[in-house]
């Protein structure tokens, strides 16, 4: 892979990260209710999901899963209805006044927010055939593919890491912000339509397009 070929698709990167989806919403909704320093173990989840889709695409699941109607449709319903399930739940999130510091109870356990990271990521079909469309435009075949693939996963998953760092800590100040429950039901009632409407949008996705 030559260095142009590698600015190009870091340039591309950006743009794939930032661009809004279930993953930022997840990182923010997670910034909103823990603050950056936990709230941001989600975005370890959905770079874990990420690396999982990378690998599905390397070895040539990804191709299956837009071959096969039946496969492509069992992980879009699994995906949007766990979407779906996450919006309800930010939905029905107390409204009382939170901040950073009152975070700390039981309540908040890291391998919940990794594994709920990592799902949203994994159950997101749409996302694996973009990485299938996308990735290969990157590639030299003439050149060893499985080290262009770590290349190219690095790559994303940096831009992925600062891209959901800034969405996590922008929620994370609006918390700092939230004094009145309204407030705090208003925007636990946006974070979870926004999942919902994110759910609705993989659910109509057609493995053709």
């Amino acid at each position: 892979m030559s260095l142009s070929t590698w600015l190009a698709f870091f340039a591309a990167s950006w743009a794939i990260s930032f661009s809004p989806g279930p993953g930022a919403i997840s990182a923010m909704a997670s910034g909103l209710k823990y603050g950056f320093r936990r709230g941001y173990w989600t975005t370890a989840g959905l770079l874990i999901g990420l690396l999982l889709q990378f690998v599905i695409v390397a070895v040539g699941l990804g191709a299956l899963l837009t071959a096969s109607e039946i496969a492509f449709n069992i992980i879009k319903w699994l995906g949007a209805g766990y979407l779906i399930y996450l919006g309800w739940q930010q939905i029905r999130t107390d409204a009382a006044p939170v901040t950073v510091q009152a975070n700390n109870n039981s309540a908040f356990r890291v391998r919940d927010l990794v594994l709920r990271g990592c799902l949203v990521n994994v159950t997101n079909p749409k996302g694996t055939v973009f990485l299938l469309a996308v990735v290969p435009q990157f590639l030299d075949t003439s050149q060893a593919l499985p080290l262009q693939y770590v290349i190219l996963a690095a790559t994303l998953c940096f831009t992925d890491l600062v891209a959901m760092g800034c969405y996590t800590t922008l929620a994370a100040r609006i918390l700092k912000l939230l004094r009145s429950p309204r407030h705090i039901r208003w925007l636990n009632r946006s974070f979870g339509a926004m999942f919902i409407l994110a759910g609705t949008v993989l659910a109509s996705f057609s493995h053709t397009k």
